[in-house]
């Protein structure tokens, strides 16, 4: 069944200080509060052309929306809620802070018509949370995940990956004790630096090096292999482009299409493997069509990189209806 997000920006709301790497403002495109009716109008829109079969959530991004004063709280959910229980929309789901979790807030947010919680978990390691400033311990993640668990709520954590103080090993160990955690689901986001933030202070000081985008795509594709590997489902790599967000705006490992990237590398990886225990040197890829753009990679370069490092007289991709790519002979 098609899923549908109709997302409502509470910018910058609920947070209690700025993160070394956020500008809040800059992520969200969002300068000022939407009033009730501007969210009731622009749901009502989104309903209006949507697929009625379709499993619609009303999304509530871009702050830490338990930080926010209750009353207000209130209002948001109470606006979404009148569409959840017309049966209009199948959930609400808000983002938050796991220092922002109590029971008193999830009785709340259960009696609102809540039924996602996303925690910007972002590292597990307490010198990273304390060098970008998050202001709280990993232990407040714990604390979160196992105060949710006692309700009915479906329950996501994202992850950076290149924090400041971050390295390879650091950000393993983050995703190794997210599996601990048991999610029902994960974000991965590369550390990019956007302008007007401490962070991009740092960087232009030579203080903080973000990872290349070669380094970004290869650390995530371990990542989102180890999550595979744990049955946890990965429901967004990089961060999604709009108008501040792009190309000429960060710098850093940022590209529009960072999954794509991340996914084709893992069928590079298993490709090399499985191509390295044949012995010809002209190999047939059959694949589903789907997977076509990943198995060839970016320009070609998965392709481009077999052939040359296993010493190829060629190496094609044709398509075929079948789910798991087939290795060939190419007679």
């Amino acid at each position: 069944m098609r899923k549908i997000n109709i997302p409502i920006f509470v910018s910058h709301q609920g947070c209690p200080n700025d993160c070394i790497f956020c500008n809040q403002k800059k992520i969200t495109g969002v300068y000022k509060k939407e009033k009730y009716e501007e969210i009731k109008y622009k749901i009502k829109t989104y309903l209006d052309s949507a697929d009625r079969n379709a499993e619609i959530e009303i999304s509530f991004f871009g702050g830490s929306f338990t930080g926010i004063d209750m009353d207000e709280q209130n209002m948001y959910l109470e606006t979404a809620g009148e569409f959840f229980y017309d049966k209009r929309i199948t959930g609400i789901r808000i983002s938050t802070r796991p220092d922002y979790i109590t029971e008193e807030i999830l009785n709340n947010l259960a009696a609102k018509g809540v039924t996602t919680i996303e925690l910007g978990v972002q590292s597990m390691n307490d010198k990273v949370l304390m060098l970008n400033k998050r202001g709280h311990k990993s232990q407040a993640t714990f604390d979160a995940v196992k105060l949710i668990r006692k309700f009915p709520f479906k329950l996501g954590l994202q992850m950076m990956v290149g924090m400041y103080g971050s390295d390879e090993e650091t950000d393993k160990y983050t995703c190794e004790e997210i599996i601990k955690l048991c999610p029902d689901f994960v974000r991965i986001y590369p550390t990019v630096v956007i302008r007007q933030t401490e962070l991009f202070d740092l960087y232009n000081n030579k203080l903080f090096v973000p990872y290349s985008l070669e380094d970004a795509i290869r650390i995530s594709a371990d990542i989102l292999k180890r999550f595979n590997e744990t049955n946890i489902d990965v429901i967004r790599i990089g961060l999604m482009a709009g108008e501040d967000i792009n190309e000429n705006q960060v710098f850093g490992p940022y590209h529009s299409s960072f999954r794509e990237l991340v996914e084709s590398y893992l069928y590079y990886e298993k490709l090399y493997k499985d191509i390295s225990a044949l012995t010809s040197k002209r190999i047939k890829i059959i694949c589903k069509k789907s997977e076509t753009s990943k198995i060839i990679g970016n320009k070609r370069n998965n392709i481009k990189k077999l052939i040359k490092e296993l010493n190829l007289e060629s190496l094609r991709v044709v398509n075929d209806d079948i789910e798991e790519y087939i290795i060939k002979e190419d007679v």
